[in-house]
């Protein structure tokens, strides 16, 4: 059980706290969408990025925000919460967002409420991983492609199936393809590769969750052209690198898909220029 206090609707509760009903909408369908942010040394890190996906996940998902969601007041409910449970030094935090109970399929409204919670962070998680993840397919589930599926959806079935399937293989992360075969994204992560001097990530328009961190990287001024092109599962084989990105971890670098191994040279610089741009 959780220690400490979570936000609800603004409200701070104990953690322990029931808050939820049997008839609670992201229960029954998932219907929501969430964000996972990192909070280091009283800030929120790539705030502007986070509430702007927010914003547009709830416009994609005809939510009625009301006008005071905004990126301020959010803010100043997660800081004000990891001061709570003395967790504004390093911390993990998720801010759940879903429709009012009532309805079936069809709900009966489109008000928003929302969940904010915290836990602290190991500081290796700063640090670049020293030993390179270990990755493969998860062959049971393809992610569709369609303008839901960049959103980070409370209906996470398959991502939930994919880190099972992980842990009982003894691999970092599953790796799942979109319909046509071709790479998503994984676990938890958005997917790069170096090849040729080039960073090369999925479109959107292969099925792959809109990462914050993966948004960074492609705004960002690298030593390296970073391009958006569909990715097969021969591409990641014959890579000069593979990493993973996402908000809390920053980036990892793969050391094995497959047969295939790889080194770290451009993901210790990417690392480094992501240390000093956002902390």
């Amino acid at each position: 059980m959780q220690s400490g206090c979570l936000c609800y609707n603004g409200k701070f509760l104990p953690a322990s706290d029931t808050i939820l009903t049997a008839d609670n909408r992201s229960f029954r369908y998932g219907d929501g969408c969430f964000e996972t942010m990192r909070v280091y040394q009283g800030e929120v890190l790539l705030a502007d990025l986070h509430f702007e996906r927010l914003m547009a996940s709830l416009h994609l998902l005809h939510f009625d925000p009301p006008q005071h969601f905004t990126k301020t007041y959010f803010t100043k409910l997660v800081m004000e919460l990891c001061n709570r449970n003395d967790h504004d030094e390093l911390s993990r935090v998720r801010l759940t967002v879903f429709r009012g109970d009532g309805g079936l399929y069809d709900p009966l409204h489109n008000i928003p409420h929302f969940i904010i919670q915290s836990w602290e962070l190991d500081k290796k998680v700063l640090e670049l991983n020293d030993t390179g993840l270990e990755l493969d397919i998860f062959p049971d589930v393809r992610i569709a492609c369609d303008k839901f599926s960049s959103i980070k959806s409370n209906n996470s079935l398959r991502y939930v199936m994919a880190a099972m399937y992980a842990k009982q293989h003894r691999i970092h992360e599953a790796i799942l393809l979109n319909p046509y075969g071709r790479v998503a994204d994984t676990t938890t992560a958005n997917l790069f590769i170096v090849q040729h001097g080039q960073l090369i990530t999925p479109p959107l328009s292969e099925g792959c969750v809109c990462g914050v961190m993966r948004k960074n990287l492609l705004k960002m001024d690298l030593p390296f052209p970073v391009i958006e092109k569909p990715l097969t599962v021969e591409d990641l084989e014959n890579a000069d690198e593979i990493f993973l990105t996402n908000a809390i971890a920053g980036i990892r670098w793969v050391g094995m898909f497959r047969d295939s191994s790889f080194g770290n040279a451009s993901a210790v610089i990417i690392h480094e220029l992501l240390h000093e741009g956002i902390l």
